[in-house]
């Protein structure tokens, strides 16, 4: 195991009876790194993460977490690992203070609770039962006992699920001073903004295996999706006017509508050719690959699509 690897996961599998959840999943994550777990429902995320958290026993494959081996060393685990999973039950007659004060008493040298309650957004609800929180809120506060330890390891599944846009935005404030501050983290979502935003490195499941592993633009790349540009022409295009451009990759007409396909500067090398060739254009728009459409690319589907979960 490298000596930087914060968290090493080795030919990982699971069987749920006829249905394999996970393949020989293996991953490597960097000391300080965020990383992005990304995969449609059913994709074997959640079994993966659980596996690495030592909630779940694989049927083969190992998993070490800052060296600690997750399935013999589960005392000195939960002493440097802080998980938040998408769904948690606590007690719900305790209010948000309680609960942290309750988690606290777990670690020898815990978070400031005010500290903690404010770093989540949670200081007006501070006094309130969990029973009473709303879906975001719960949220914020499993995320704060996750944090409450001080863990070098932090796994956060679906981070910012049930959360208005201004909290998400809080919450992605929060994961970036956790990396400032030497935090490696597991982040599982299917919300691309943030996978984009956050993550150093991103691993593509799907069907319970990693189909890629890259960086947010490297996927993007190594699917080789175009970047494209649309435009609406008022009066005919000359033959050969756009594909003799270096950076035109593929030229596609319906009526008076075009789509260009390319690369580098391609809005500006189509708005310049066709000025020059007195050819009026309008509602033009270019439009940059991201990471769906890679994750269309080299899955072959919509993360979004609907299927049974494995939980």
């Amino acid at each position: 195991m490298s000596p930087a690897a914060a968290v090493v996961a080795e030919r990982l599998h699971k069987r749920y009876r006829a249905k394999v959840a996970v393949e020989d999943v293996s991953l490597s994550v960097a000391a300080g790194e965020i990383f992005g777990i990304l995969g449609r429902n059913g994709a074997g995320k959640t079994t993966t993460i659980e596996m690495i958290a030592g909630l779940r026993r694989p049927d083969r494959g190992t998993v070490h977490v800052l060296g600690l081996d997750v399935r013999h060393d589960r005392a000195r685990l939960r002493q440097v690992l802080g998980v938040q999973l998408q769904e948690a039950t606590l007690h719900g007659s305790l209010t948000v203070t309680e609960l942290i004060r309750l988690y606290a008493t777990f670690y020898p040298h815990p978070l400031p609770i005010g500290e903690l309650i404010e770093s989540v957004g949670l200081t007006d609800s501070a006094r309130t039962r969990f029973v009473n929180l709303s879906g975001g809120q719960q949220q914020r506060l499993s995320i704060a006992l996750a944090l409450v330890g001080r863990p070098r390891v932090v796994i956060l599944d679906e981070l910012t699920t049930g959360l208005d846009p201004e909290a998400r935005r809080h919450m992605w404030a929060t994961v970036e001073r956790l990396r400032e501050s030497g935090v490696t983290i597991l982040l599982v979502s299917h919300a691309m903004e943030e996978v984009e935003r956050l993550c150093d490195r991103v691993a593509l499941l799907d069907a319970g295996r990693v189909v890629a592993l890259d960086t947010p633009s490297g996927l993007v790349e190594r699917a080789g999706f175009a970047q494209q540009v649309t435009f609406r022409a008022a009066s005919p295009v000359p033959d050969g006017l756009l594909e003799g451009l270096p950076e035109v990759e593929r030229v596609r007409a319906d009526g008076d509508r075009v789509l260009v396909e390319g690369h580098g500067d391609l809005l500006a090398a189509v708005s310049v050719a066709l000025v020059r060739a007195g050819v009026v254009a309008t509602e033009t728009r270019g439009r940059q690959a991201g990471l769906d459409d890679a994750f269309v690319a080299l899955t072959g589907h919509r993360l979004d699509t609907e299927e049974e979960k494995i939980r």
